[in-house]
């Protein structure tokens, strides 16, 4: 047979869905029947599923929340700015003035080459215009937004106008395709468990309980789960936010990295033990 005479995937999803879909349910559901076809295969439809989800999702579900922002002092040495931002590994930092309310604007780390080039380098001329957005801004209109005026991150205030927190418009994609990984994310291949420069620890999700015992000489239960991903939901009996903080025995964990779906990647600090009642 031709290969050039074969149904396309739209031609044969267009066989499928032989009338128009009345609501979103009916939609989903034809879009699993047709994965239970083989019209699309698991990565498809977890996109689709996303793409249809961000309309329902507001700005204040995902953002980080304003104690987690990493952010730069206007009033802090160039040295000790650039010590940080090599340390932190972002590519966009909110620069404050007196406190987290006064947000001056954005700086962009490649912005730092001029100064480690030798050349005149002034922070206040430096700092891009910060984008602020409202919490209940639903995330689709705020990715038409980004992708409209090309910003990256944009700063959340609430009613009274008090910053929030922030959003970048990777934290809107991963909405829709799941966890993005960069060159400071693990290596799907990479170890579980990884000693970063601030002496933490970046734990998967995945890391089996036993593994994580081993590792931090603890003894979590694993009888109900089997990942310390699964026993952190179990925990607060719901998906975290990126930026929340868990008490599990004596280990306070924090959620580095999670979306609507799943949790990615924890952090464990050992010198920050919480004591245990005998």
């Amino acid at each position: 047979m031709d290969p050039s005479s074969r149904p396309s995937l739209l031609e044969r999803l267009s066989a499928l869905l032989t009338r128009v879909p009345e609501d979103r349910e009916e939609l989903l559901e034809l879009l699993h029947t047709s994965f239970e076809r083989n019209l699309l295969d698991a990565d498809a439809l977890s996109i689709i599923e996303g793409a249809l989800e961000v309309s329902d999702i507001q700005v204040r579900d995902i953002m980080v929340p304003r104690a987690q922002m990493d952010v730069v002092d206007i009033e802090d040495p160039i040295e000790k700015i650039t010590e940080f931002v090599i340390e932190a590994a972002h590519s966009r930092f909110p620069v404050i003035g007196e406190n987290r309310d006064d947000l001056l604007g954005i700086l962009l780390a490649k912005d730092l080459l001029r100064y480690f080039a030798g050349k005149e380098f002034n922070l206040r001329d430096t700092l891009r215009p910060a984008v602020f957005i409202p919490e209940s801004k639903r995330l689709n209109i705020l990715l038409r937004e980004f992708r409209v005026s090309r910003n990256h991150m944009a700063i959340v205030v609430d009613e009274y106008g008090g910053v929030a927190g922030l959003v970048t418009i990777e934290d809107v994609l991963e909405q829709i395709v799941g966890d993005i990984d960069d060159e400071y994310d693990f290596d799907e291949a990479g170890d579980n468990i990884v000693l970063d420069n601030t002496g933490r620890y970046r734990v998967k999700a995945t890391t089996e309980i036993e593994d994580f015992n081993q590792a931090f000489k603890t003894e979590l239960p694993d009888e109900e789960f089997d990942t310390i991903g699964g026993l952190v939901l179990q925990h607060l009996g719901r998906l975290p936010k990126r930026g929340e903080v868990v008490q599990i025995g004596n280990l306070r964990i924090q959620v580095l990295r999670a979306d609507s779906r799943r949790v990615h990647t924890l952090l464990v600090d050992p010198q920050r033990l919480i004591p245990l009642d005998e």
